[in-house]
This record gives C-alpha cells, sequence and structure tokens, in this order.
C-alpha cells in the first residue's frame, strides 16, 4: 500500500469515526432521554465495538465526545431511586455466543 493510500484509509477510518460516534451519541438520547429506541440494543453494541477498534487504530481521531468516553449519564428525573434487596453490581458488557 502507497503513501497516499495509507493516508486516505486513514481518512476514511476517522470520517466513519465521526459518523459513529453522531450515531451513537443520537441513538444513546433516544433510549436514555426519549425512551424511544431507534436501533436494536445488538446493533448499537455492534456499532459500539466497531468504533472502539478505529479508536485502538487510529487515536489521533478520538472525539472526546465519543461514548467510549463516558461512564453514564445522570438519571432521568422522571424515575425514583430504588433500593436493591441485594446490591446490583456491574454487569460490565457480558457477552456470549449463546
Amino acid at each position: 500500500m502507497t503513501e497516499q493510500e495509507q493516508q486516505n484509509d486513514g481518512q476514511r477510518s476517522i470520517e466513519r469515526m465521526r459518523w459513529l460516534v453522531a450515531e451513537l451519541n443520537r441513538a444513546s438520547y433516544n433510549y436514555h432521554v426519549l425512551d424511544a429506541p431507534t436501533i436494536p440494543d445488538a446493533e448499537y453494541d455492534k456499532l459500539y465495538h466497531e468504533l472502539l477498534a478505529l479508536e485502538t487504530e487510529h487515536p489521533e481521531g478520538v472525539d472526546p465526545d465519543s461514548p467510549t468516553r463516558r461512564v453514564g449519564d445522570a438519571p432521568i428525573p422522571e424515575f425514583g431511586q430504588v433500593t436493591h434487596a441485594v446490591p446490583m453490581l456491574s454487569l460490565n458488557n457480558g457477552f456470549t455466543d449463546d
């Protein structure tokens, strides 16, 4: 691959990262704030992991507003606080082939 082809490939990857950030942020807002999901969870996860891979390959293109840089959002005020009998611990991103 020539240097020019590598630059073009890198630029395409960074453009894809920008699109993924915008799409994932929009989907997250629709899901968490509007309670109106626009894409299935599996599709969100697929796009999220694609973004993670691209950010690893091209750290120079990482957007500070990327969903991969966000821990969580403030809770929606309409939802009350719940005390669980057994503490809810992090589920992380548990994926299985099942």
